[in-house]
């Protein structure tokens, strides 16, 4: 019975239309991403409504290096996922649990070393922030609580990243819609009941991934026999652990080397004044909330990818990168036209309606951004293509790119035309990396199926 619901539960991606697929897979993925960000958003409104503009400004001065972490955390589990995802496809399933057993202790020690350095540095970090002395205490309480969450992220993300390697998207995003309702719960019991400020926004925030997380392990315990591992698989192997590293690590640095360029836009924001640092804070949120989607996208072609290199059918993942480059595509120009006319109306949901300076700083970022939000759909999902097709680490060049594009915007144009350069430093950013990962790309592509004919 067991097996037979393990069966059910996973699902082959080598068969069968491939926009269908990559759709359906990352149906769940996206309302998944799209209730992680809830948790931020309900930190957002709640600090903002309950404790004020300040309030706000003490979380918004904390969101790029949030990201940063954080970032690494999801991007390296999403990498860690691939080769598990190669090996279901392949019907390797010796070599699955064997993945899987490496990527627990991977994990693990990540988990110690990014929280320990993470909490030691964290008054370093939000100086090399140039935080404001008037949100410095606010921002320190909610960030390093964060930061003592981290183990509940890895978990949550390790787990997840299983979950989706073998077909199952829709677990994951179950456990979620749990523990963000109770989030919620907890931002007004530790906000408004208890008062404990910023810091309960954080604890409620990481109590809900811890909980996340361990209900994702107590299912794959109890009903996925095929990724736990048995006596035989239960070995540290350098070999499982070079792949693992060759993939996550580079998915990692790919997020944290764009939070860096985030934290450099951070930098020249927080000195531009409250106003404009919690502006730019709900702006920055709105963004997020509609990258979802395409975050998710990316994911679930990447492991749709993966299987199917795995399986050797590069003529499905071809027709797989098109459609979905295609789809993203579309998704970028429906959020432009949202952000662009109702982006005021939004950001009113973090902002209430007497700020309006801040408010206004809000829709300012989100209008320009929102243009250009078409280039960053083909962007994650070639990026992610690439990733699934074994070259990881060949992404993180178009991150340093990225990074030098937000880099010069923000040191050169923020202190000549202020707020407005702000405003454009994604722009530039996804333009420079996505004309150099659709050349990356097709170069990967044809080099993998080169090495296939070969192979025949």
């Amino acid at each position: 019975m067991a097996k037979q619901m393990t069966k059910q539960m996973t699902k082959n991606m080598t068969e069968g239309n491939p926009l269908r697929l990559i759709l359906l897979f990352s149906l769940p993925m996206i309302a998944g991403n799209l209730l992680q960000q809830m948790y931020n958003m309900v930190d957002g409104i709640i600090v903002g409504r309950a404790l004020g503009a300040e309030a706000l400004a003490s979380v918004g001065a904390t969101s790029s290096v949030q990201f940063l972490i954080i970032g690494f955390c999801t991007g390296t589990c999403s990498g860690f996922a691939i080769p598990l995802a190669q090996s279901f496809g392949a019907g390797d399933h010796r070599g699955l649990k064997r993945f899987v057993w490496n990527t627990w202790f991977l994990t693990a020690m990540m988990a110690v070393i990014i929280t320990a350095l993470c909490v030691i540095f964290c008054p370093t970090i939000l100086h090399l922030l140039s935080t404001p002395d008037e949100i410095y205490q606010n921002a320190y309480s909610y960030l390093v609580i964060l930061f003592i969450g981290i183990p509940c992220t890895l978990l949550y993300n390790m787990l997840a990243g299983m979950l989706r390697a073998v077909g199952d998207s829709r677990t994951p995003f179950l456990f979620l819609v749990f523990s963000t309702c109770l989030n919620i719960v907890l931002d007004l019991l530790f906000i408004i009941v208890f008062g404990w400020g910023c810091a309960g926004a954080a604890r409620a925030t990481i109590m809900s991934q811890g909980v996340s997380g361990l209900l994702c392990l107590r299912l794959l315990l109890k009903r996925y026999d095929i990724l736990k591992p048995g006596s035989e698989e239960r070995k540290i192997q350098g070999n499982y652990v070079r792949k693992l590293l060759f993939t996550g690590i580079p998915m990692g640095l790919q997020y944290s080397v764009t939070a860096i360029g985030s934290m450099m836009m951070q930098i020249a924001d927080n000195r531009l004044g409250t106003v404009f640092i919690s502006g730019y804070a709900s702006g920055f949120k709105i963004k997020h909330l509609f990258m979802c989607p395409m975050d998710a996208m990316g994911t679930a072609t990447a492991m749709y990818v993966g299987q199917n290199l795995g399986a050797n059918r590069m003529d499905r993942i071809r027709k797989g990168m098109l459609q979905m480059t295609g789809t993203a595509a579309l998704y970028g120009i429906f959020c432009g036209i949202i952000m662009y006319f109702f982006g005021y109306s939004i950001s009113s949901l973090f902002v209430s309606s007497d700020n309006v300076e801040v408010l206004a700083a809000s829709a300012m970022y989100a209008k320009y951004v929102g243009m250009f939000m078409w280039t960053v759909g083909i962007l994650i999902v070639i990026r992610y293509s690439v990733q699934g097709m074994g070259y990881s680490a060949i992404t993180v060049v178009g991150g340093g790119l990225e990074l030098a594009a937000r880099g010069m915007v923000s040191f050169l144009a923020v202190p000549v035309y202020g707020y407005l350069a702000v405003c454009f430093t994604d722009q530039v950013a996804w333009v420079v990396a996505m004309v150099y990962i659709i050349v990356i790309g097709i170069w990967c592509f044809r080099r993998v199926q080169r090495r296939m004919e070969k192979a025949l």
